[in-house]
């Protein structure tokens, strides 16, 4: 593997059952596996070959309503948005508006709520489709826990405690969640797709071991599983929203600009130190986003160097990781404020009954 791997993500290959993405002989044609970003899998060849025989298929990719999208989701987003343009994958959003709730994340309903309209809209400014995207938001979507609740019945407390670590004294409703989520997954293959990939983090490697699971019990197709690497945030530690790490998609350029320049460097105390020794571009977070996001390999290759024999200072790297990060986010944040409530309409799923412009005017008063 050409990335650095934590001991969370070496795990699911060495005792979880994991595969290699480079042990695979056929990958899409996207920076995101060339460059082992896709890093494991779960039955992705037998997705995959489906998708190039062009039998129907879809992808089931969600979203925390506490959070907001970061630098760090750009990965999923683009091999998404790759299966939906290249192969017409239906791609669904679940935004766990309910499980930020039960876990404290937020305080009410209500901001769980308006933050999951929030992440609609970024994902329809991101350039998902109308017509094959659906964005599922459990409290406009209630149906989805009929559906929980018969998966309900396929797993144990034992489990839950197993798989989860949740505690006697905590709230019910965590407990509960691993159905609905394993509900958000399987629902496509309800609506007639049995052909489903779930790209993920290696932390959320179990949520799906316990759903591919319940799919089993239930006559269902076990969902294909990629797993997605984690870069660091721009302190070098794991990107969090409680450490404000991450460079997030819609906040100001003054607020990105301020976290850019401050981002661990692999640099010297000065720069008359780095010109005569040079830097360490491997633990440079500019460099690493760079390499990453937007480098062919040849051109990170030499920059590299060029950090290497002190030719490139880290003040350059991070103007450079500047330049091309706002070229992107601009053109995501002027696509967001041209969102409206029809477009909205037609990306959530609702229940029949549901009003969603009126609800969306009551959140905005």
């Amino acid at each position: 593997m050409s990335n650095n791997l934590s001991e969370d993500s070496l795990k699911l290959v060495r005792e979880f059952g994991a595969t290699e993405i480079s042990k695979l002989t056929d990958v899409p044609e996207i920076y995101t596996f060339e460059k082992e970003l896709m890093y494991s899998h779960r039955d992705f060849d037998s997705y995959y070959k489906k998708l190039k025989n062009k039998e129907k298929a879809a992808i089931v990719s969600g979203f925390n309503a506490s959070a907001t999208p970061h630098i760090g989701h750009i990965g999923v987003f683009d091999t998404n948005l790759l299966f939906q343009k290249k192969y017409g994958v239906e791609v669904f959003i679940p935004i766990s508006d309910d499980e930020s709730y039960v876990s404290l994340k937020v305080k009410t309903q209500e901001e769980s709520l308006k933050n999951s309209i929030m992440l609609a809209k970024a994902m329809i400014a991101y350039g998902f489709e109308r017509k094959k995207t659906r964005i599922i938001i459990d409290q406009l979507y209630s149906n989805i826990y009929n559906l929980a609740f018969k998966f309900s019945r396929g797993i144990t407390l034992s489990q839950i405690k197993a798989v989860y670590g949740y505690a006697p004294e905590q709230n019910v409703g965590l407990h509960f969640y691993p159905a609905v989520q394993s509900a958000h997954i399987i629902l496509p293959q309800t609506l007639g797709t049995p052909n489903v990939l779930v790209p993920i983090g290696p932390d959320e490697d179990a949520h799906l071991r316990v759903c591919r699971d319940i799919a089993e019990k239930f006559g269902y197709v076990k969902p294909a599983v990629l797993h997605s690497l984690f870069l660091p945030g721009i302190d070098g530690a794991k990107m969090s929203k409680s450490r404000n790490n991450g460079i997030f998609l819609l906040e100001s350029e003054k607020e990105i600009r301020k976290k850019v320049m401050a981002a661990f460097s692999g640099g010297r105390e000065s720069i008359e130190a780095h010109r005569k020794h040079g830097g360490d571009p491997n633990v440079d977070v500019a460099f690493i986003y760079l390499r990453n996001y937007f480098l062919k390999d040849s051109e990170a290759r030499d920059i590299a160097e060029d950090y290497r024999k002190g030719r490139m200072l880290s003040g350059e790297m991070k103007l450079m990781l500047l330049e091309k990060l706002m070229g992107r986010i601009n053109k995501i944040k002027e696509n967001y404020e041209k969102v409206t409530v029809k477009d909205l309409e037609h990306f959530i799923m609702t229940n029949e009954e549901t009003d969603l412009p009126k609800l969306i005017e009551k959140l905005e008063d």
